[in-house]
């Protein structure tokens, strides 16, 4: 009785595979290597908003990478997340510009109400709580990105309501 072996590529889904097939053409053919942030985000998004070491050695197969150059990837992007995460990922800028106008307030307020720490999710794994360094929006100081969104010019008021209209 044979074993048919599983490529790596094959932990991709179609949809996700089309997705990085639409960045693939952005670069030259003999440089397929170019796509592995893209291609790391969309195979993240696929497994729920966190990479596995099976699904880097899919990118890797599927880009026909080193794996060590995905993982180099993968390990150096904040954005990249190797465990589990909430429905929600706050991603608290806590560089100088924002730790000059309060990221400390907000990190503090954001553990009180959520009862986690920086790098937890909370038990219902509805939001995960990040530091991360500088996100560019510094005359928006301080601020935190959730999803693809950034919100600027926090204050208490203004996180509970974006935190309850959050679906």
């Amino acid at each position: 009785m044979s074993q048919t072996t599983q490529a790596p590529s094959d932990l991709i889904n179609a949809e996700s595979k089309q997705d990085i097939d639409h960045w693939l053409t952005k670069y030259p053919e003999d440089q397929k290597q170019s796509a592995v942030m893209a291609a790391l985000r969309i195979v993240q998004e696929q497994n729920g908003g966190w990479l596995t070491l099976e699904l880097m050695d899919a990118v890797a197969d599927y880009l026909d990478m080193d794996k060590i150059h995905v993982y180099e990837v993968a390990t150096f992007y904040s954005m990249y997340e190797h465990k589990p995460v909430g429905k929600h990922k706050i991603c608290v800028c806590t560089n100088i510009s924002c730790m000059s106008c309060g990221s400390g307030k907000i990190v503090e307020y954001l553990e009180d109400k959520l009862n986690i720490k920086l790098g937890e999710t909370t038990e219902d794994n509805q939001f995960t709580l990040k530091e991360v360094e500088c996100l560019g929006a510094c005359s928006g100081a301080p601020m935190f990105q959730i999803g693809e969104h950034y919100y600027e010019n926090l204050t208490p008021k203004k996180i509970d309501e974006i935190l309850a209209g959050l679906k």
